[in-house]
């Protein structure tokens, strides 16, 4: 696979090249309204056909570049549901799986905080945070609905716990550093290390930085993909000519909103696999970590007979084939979005919880890989 950071001085903003060079499929993250010719160029050079434009956010620093690419070369464009951003061809959420090229596979993760809508892209051995994270820091949360709170938890319980060697590609960067990875950023980011939420909502609510010079006019932009007013309606109708043509088959498969194949039935295999592709799985020493901070709900999706037998401390019991009938009687789990860490014996019914849990609204669950067997071999 090929992979390229590029840079844009005036806004100090990354964009990151995905692509192919045998079957010469690619996608761009974050691509720059400036950079469009430099964009053509490049992908024409390397005889590359461009599938996606994916965006971390609807930015307030620059202009999108992903519809003056849809326009020139028809390559669809993806942002969060939450942006507001109705002329995407793709609203992604939590979950989705964008499948391109030779089963290469990128997975959405929901970072709110930065702005509601902010999400990460998990791509092989890198992640790319766009304002969520930087290198030594992370997006300011004073505006666009930013939650200094929600982004802690998103950072903290979504970005930190991935293995610590995954690579950190942030949306930005002010020093000319170019790329991180999990374990130097929680150990190390000035904002995050040693600190508390309390701690770092107090440090975000204090950063009194100047309103971005572009803000009034980027975010409107941003949200018709960065077209101007006399290019929208055409974009419009071209998105869902696009859409329309989608439903032939002919498009790369992005699974988006969690539908499984339909071949003819699943095993329970295949339906656990097909889960776990749209949650966030941790391991048992990530859990314990977790659990000890606290500021987290446990849930314990196995049977009354298995619970009583032993369970995690502090677990409340909810069995997977009641938790959607009993779930809305909890008052452990009225406030949807704060972190929930739940198991079962092995890993497979906590991870098609985790699922349903998700499409019940919640915004930050966690499923305990290996399950209670898992974290009674590690006691």
């Amino acid at each position: 696979m090929l992979f390229k950071q590029l840079f844009d001085q005036e806004t100090w903003t990354y964009t990151y090249l995905i692509a192919d060079p045998v079957n010469k499929e690619a996608m761009l993250i974050d691509p720059v309204n400036t950079h469009i010719d430099s964009y053509l160029s490049m992908l024409a050079d390397m005889g590359l056909k461009l599938i996606y434009t994916l965006e971390t956010h609807v930015h307030a620093d620059h202009i999108t570049a992903s519809g003056l690419l849809r326009q020139k070369l028809g390559a669809q464009t993806g942002v969060s549901a939450l942006c507001g951003a109705e002329t995407a061809d793709f609203q992604i959420q939590d979950g989705d799986v964008f499948s391109f090229t030779n089963d290469e596979q990128i997975k959405v993760i929901a970072t709110p905080g930065h702005t509601k809508g902010s999400i990460s892209f998990l791509w092989r051995d890198r992640v790319f945070t766009g304002d969520s994270l930087f290198i030594g820091g992370c997006g300011r949360t004073d505006f666009q609905g930013g939650d200094a709170g929600a982004q802690y938890d998103s950072i903290t319980q979504r970005l930190f716990t991935l293995p610590d060697d995954t690579l950190v590609y942030p949306g930005h960067d002010y020093q000319q550093r170019w790329v991180s990875n999990v374990m130097q950023e929680r150990t190390t980011n000035p904002r995050l290390a040693g600190k508390s939420r309390e701690q770092f909502i107090e440090i975000m609510n204090n950063l009194n930085l100047p309103k971005p010079k572009l803000i009034d006019e980027a975010v409107p932009a941003n949200r018709f993909c960065g077209l101007e007013e006399n290019q929208r309606q055409d974009a419009i109708a071209q998105r869902e000519t696009v859409r329309e043509s989608t439903k032939t088959g002919d498009a790369p498969i992005v699974n988006c909103g969690g539908d499984m194949p339909k071949t003819g039935g699943m095993s329970v295999q295949d339906m656990v696999a097909a889960a776990k592709q749209h949650i966030t799985e941790i391991n048992v020493a990530k859990a314990r970590q977790l659990i000890a901070e606290g500021n987290l709900t446990v849930i314990d999706t196995r049977e009354e007979n298995e619970y009583t037998a032993g369970h995690l401390d502090q677990a409340v019991l909810l069995p997977r084939g009641v938790l959607e009938f009993k779930i809305g009687n909890m008052p452990e789990l009225a406030n949807k979005s704060k972190a929930v860490l739940i198991y079962c014996r092995t890993g497979g019914r906590s991870a098609m919880a985790a699922q349903t849990m998700k499409t019940l609204g919640y915004t930050n669950v966690l499923s305990m890989a290996g399950g209670y067997e898992a974290w009674q071999k590690a006691v």
